[in-house]
């Protein structure tokens, strides 16, 4: 995993008022499938925000690659947001390798 987390407040340009949005994170996750990906997501998504006005998600598949990009107003809803979302994450990908190719139904 490779995850990096800076604060947005940093490229704000000059005379612009800073957004509400000030701090977010990026996390992106190979997953060597666009199937694997996509079933990792389905089974987060499902689990929406708790605190949708403090912190934003968004998540995409590319190239067999889960992207995650969370925005939030305070570093503490962001911390907890994306702690959380890697625990999901975690347990999502364990089922995969556990459970995933060749598995018969």
């Amino acid at each position: 995993m490779d995850a990096s987390c800076v604060s947005a407040a940093a490229v704000i340009p000059d005379g612009l008022p800073p957004s509400p949005w000030q701090f977010s994170c990026d996390l992106e996750v190979n997953y060597g499938s666009d199937e694997n990906a996509s079933i990792v997501c389905a089974a987060i998504a499902v689990d929406a925000e708790l605190q949708p006005d403090k912190v934003r998600r968004v998540m995409t598949v590319t190239d067999g690659k889960l992207s995650v990009h969370f925005e939030a107003v305070e570093a503490r809803f962001l911390r907890a947001s994306y702690s959380s979302f890697v625990d999901n994450l975690t347990l999502a990908t364990k089922t995969i390798e556990e459970f995933g190719p060749g598995m018969q139904l």
